[in-house]
């Protein structure tokens, strides 16, 4: 049986309102995905996933914190070194509600910048969409942040798709309470009152990044 990231413990937890200890405190753990790293803050508790070849000492040397030390940019950068840094996102979680699909599997949007964009950071991503030829609304189902489910979307600006409706119909692709997560930037407002909209809540933030040290 596979081992239960730290990280999909803690989203979990969190997405039945049991958080971490507001201590101020940090806490390393190996990333869920080679290759890509990053730093999970709660309210008052952070969490990086670093790799091995940085040591602690170097690590507690950039200050991390669980009030914003761990996501200060300095420290981001200097752990990515030159490296790709994606941008701060806001983590959200909900639980699937199963049912009848109302998206279906659409291998012709595999190249969208999105679906492309999920596969850099995350594992096994799947693209779905409306079954009409010529709606190129996009979902990407992944294995995400800690092995968690994560979705993604982006809406056919031509289409009279409403972005919460899109989002409740991710959730069918989702078994029954399992709980699933989404990264969406804050000033990226119409997708973040999408997903408030259709029930996700915002637990943590999450940066990743592509370290070149």
């Amino acid at each position: 049986m596979d081992r239960v990231h730290l990280i999909a413990e803690v989203l979990s937890k969190a997405a039945g309102g049991d958080f971490p200890a507001v201590d101020g405190s940090w806490q390393r753990v190996e990333p869920w995905r080679p290759g890509v790293e990053g730093v999970v803050a709660f309210t008052g508790h952070a969490y990086l996933a670093v790799d091995d070849d940085v040591s602690d000492g170097t690590l507690g040397s950039l200050s991390p914190d669980g009030f914003g030390g761990a996501s200060n940019p300095r420290l981001v950068s200097r752990l990515a070194g030159t490296g790709w840094i994606d941008a701060l996102d806001i983590i959200l979680v909900a639980r699937g509600t199963g049912g009848e699909p109302t998206l279906v599997p659409r291998s012709d949007l595999r190249n969208h910048p999105r679906a492309q964009h999920a596969t850099s950071v995350r594992s096994d991503v799947t693209t779905f969409g409306y079954a009409a030829p010529d709606d190129h609304t996009l979902v990407t189902l992944s294995t995400g942040l800690g092995g968690l489910p994560e979705v993604g979307l982006e809406t056919d600006r031509d289409k009279d798709h409403v972005g919460a409706d899109v989002v409740r119909d991710a959730l069918t692709l989702i078994p029954e309470g399992e709980v699933v997560v989404a990264a969406c930037a804050p000033g990226n407002a119409r997708a973040l009152r999408a997903f408030l909209s259709a029930g996700f809540e915002p637990v943590a933030s999450v940066q990743l990044w592509r370290p070149e040290r």
